[in-house]
């Protein structure tokens, strides 16, 4: 997913950096009061679990390989403006210490696992919300199927690319086909781990789940003190 230098011509690769700029400025602006003695916290733990799990991939098909996105679970343990935050910080990171992708596509990079999985991640998980049942396996099923959607739609944000701006030679068709299949198979990777994760969590903090705090009852979400005598 993570897009090289040159792979996109650099008008294309410009407006992605103006667009990704303005969903991070929005994002700054947005969070700045969300940003209380536990969502602080929460947001770097994400991003650092983010990041490690990319780190690891797991096979698709024949030479390919997948990892997580993670932008639909950042959103929904800490709300889609401060996930975006963490997202963009994941990527930067893995852009100018890995190498994962290029400097010149990084407004690019950031759009598509950033931008397009949190919104369509949030927006989905919400959703699929307004039918189930208020309790925790509502919250971990509509994790599941928010993740999942989000893959997929990632991926025709770079096809999409690709057909405006693209300085390959491979056909238009080959490029959908094979992200869209590769892809919706990494969705299915997204979303046994981001149930687990949200599963997790709400097993031990539910407290600690942005997308859960006011679906489930304010005695699931009270935080106990604890005695440190």
């Amino acid at each position: 997913m993570h897009i090289p230098d040159g792979f996109i011509n650099v008008p294309v690769s410009g407006a992605a950096v103006l667009v990704s700029a303005s969903a991070i400025a929005l994002a700054l602006k947005k969070s700045r009061g969300s940003m209380e003695q536990e969502v602080a916290p929460m947001a770097g733990l994400t991003a650092v679990f983010i990041f490690a799990v990319q780190m690891l991939n797991f096979p698709v098909a024949a030479g390919t390989s997948g990892h997580l996105l993670g932008g639909a679970l950042a959103a929904i343990l800490v709300g889609p403006w401060v996930a975006l935050l963490a997202m963009t910080v994941v990527i930067s990171l893995q852009a100018f210490i890995f190498a994962d992708g290029g400097l010149s596509a990084i407004g690019l990079n950031i759009f598509n696992m950033g931008v397009i999985t949190v919104l369509i991640g949030w927006f989905t998980f919400k959703f699929i919300l307004k039918f189930l049942p208020k309790k925790n396996s509502s919250v971990v099923a509509a994790s599941a199927i928010a993740a999942f959607i989000s893959v997929p739609i990632s991926a025709l944000g770079f096809v999409v690319e690709y057909a405006i701006g693209g300085s390959g030679i491979i056909d238009l068709d080959k490029v959908l086909g094979a992200m869209l299949s590769v892809h919706v198979l990494i969705g299915l990777g997204e979303a046994a781990i981001s149930a687990l994760t949200i599963g997790a969590v709400l097993a031990t903090r539910s407290d600690l789940v942005y997308g859960a705090s006011r679906l489930l009852p304010k005695k699931d979400l009270k935080i106990k003190p604890v005695d440190l005598r």
